[in-house]
């Protein structure tokens, strides 16, 4: 096989996230974008397919089109897996259809709107054997990746305490009345979901939190709320978790914490000693200890473990950041298909590479974040799904 034949829907003029996707997925040169529906507009689908230098025919009005034509296709010639990078609503279906005609789907999250529609999905990703992966982008930085390996290598000892914060200012003011279709469709809840905040950064916030310790969310207690006034959506919140192993946590989210950029730190404490991370400063990996001096990891590093190691792409000092971290998701996610055509099934449950069960976990957090802050019961279970 040549390289990994990539759809995408959405993403069109305009759209932060689609360039993103693009940008990632041509970093390693494994992907090529063949086709795509970048607009439910015809019109602007079309103009996003010309600029990108697609042929006209493998340009189309919609999924639905995309799906049935490219099915029909010599299989040299048709799409590989489809890129989902729409607003949530329109997340399950398109990974359905997508499915349902022989493609793999790597999706934006949250993978659904519902935890309902996410439970089906996993009913048909199990059903076709087909490949999904979920773009958690944060997990493919190589020194996130660094600090789960010594996590589940007990160098912290026994964890006691997970502190995940995800700060951002930018919808500090009415943004959804200002023309910023960005901040209008994350705050409409038949386009967003239950959730603006915890749907949005939150999600990726407890996403991490797991990722890197090994534990799961076990139950929650969550403070939610909409602090400009009339929105339906909440904009900012604060969770207290409660972890396997009753490892206790805390998890802010917030979007309205004016003057902050893309704020999102992590730390982890045991009873040994405990890690910091930032997204704002990736490449660096900070190891504080009770009986020695704090150490500073650096990408790029010849210390550094395996799963770093294979995702860093440039000597030590040469700072690698958002985008490099997104294409290595879109290079786990080419692997599985790899593997999948090779008949080797997909492995996209396994290693690095968030799949259906990250999905249902967001979605189950989602919910259970919004539940409980409209409740009077403190603690709410994530039950096993």
């Amino acid at each position: 096989m040549q390289k990994i034949r990539m759809g995408m829907v959405g993403g069109g003029e305009g759209a932060f996230i689609g360039a993103v996707h693009r940008m990632a997925a041509n970093l390693d040169g494994e992907v090529e974008l063949v086709c795509g529906a970048f607009s439910a507009d015809a019109e602007r689908s079309a103009r996003s397919g010309a600029a990108l230098g697609l042929a006209d025919e493998r340009v189309y009005a919609d999924f639905h089109e995309m799906m049935r034509a490219e099915a029909v296709l010599p299989a040299e010639q048709r799409m590989h897996f489809v890129a989902v990078v729409t607003p949530n609503d329109l997340h399950f279906p398109i990974a359905q259809a997508a499915l349902q005609s022989g493609f793999h789907v790597l999706s934006d999250k949250p993978a659904t709107l519902t935890l309902a529609e996410a439970l089906e999905l996993r009913e048909l990703v199990n059903a076709t054997g087909l490949a999904y992966g979920l773009t958690h982008t944060y997990t493919g930085y190589p020194l996130v990746r660094e600090a789960r390996e010594r996590v589940l290598a007990g160098e912290l000892g026994a964890l006691r305490k997970i502190v995940v914060d995800y700060s951002q200012g930018w919808l500090s003011g009415p943004e959804e009345g200002a023309d910023n279709k960005q901040a209008a469709w994350r705050l409409d809840p038949a386009r967003a979901g239950a959730s603006c905040c915890m749907g949005d950064i939150g999600v990726h916030a407890a996403n991490l939190a797991e990722y890197v310790s090994g534990l799961r969310i076990a139950s929650l207690c969550a403070d939610l709320r909409a602090t400009v006034p009339g929105r339906q959506l909440d904009d900012d919140g604060a969770v207290l978790l409660r972890f396997d192993d009753d490892v206790r946590g805390l998890l802010n989210a917030s979007q309205v914490s004016a003057g902050e950029e893309n704020n999102l730190r992590l730390r982890i404490y045991g009873d040994k000693g405990g890690l910091d991370w930032s997204q704002q400063a990736p490449n660096t990996l900070l190891l504080r200890w009770q009986d020695r001096p704090t150490e500073v990891l650096r990408t790029g590093g010849n210390y550094l473990g395996q799963a770093a190691t294979d995702s860093a792409r440039t000597p030590m000092g040469h700072p690698e950041g958002y985008i490099e971290a997104f294409a290595n998701i879109y290079r786990d996610f080419a692997r599985c298909v790899r593997q999948w055509h090779a008949g080797q099934g997909s492995s996209s449950r396994d290693g690095d590479l968030p799949g259906i069960d990250a999905a249902i976990r967001g979605m189950q957090f989602i919910e259970t974040a919004v539940a409980a802050s409209a409740s009077e019961q403190k603690w709410h279970r994530l039950e096993p799904l």
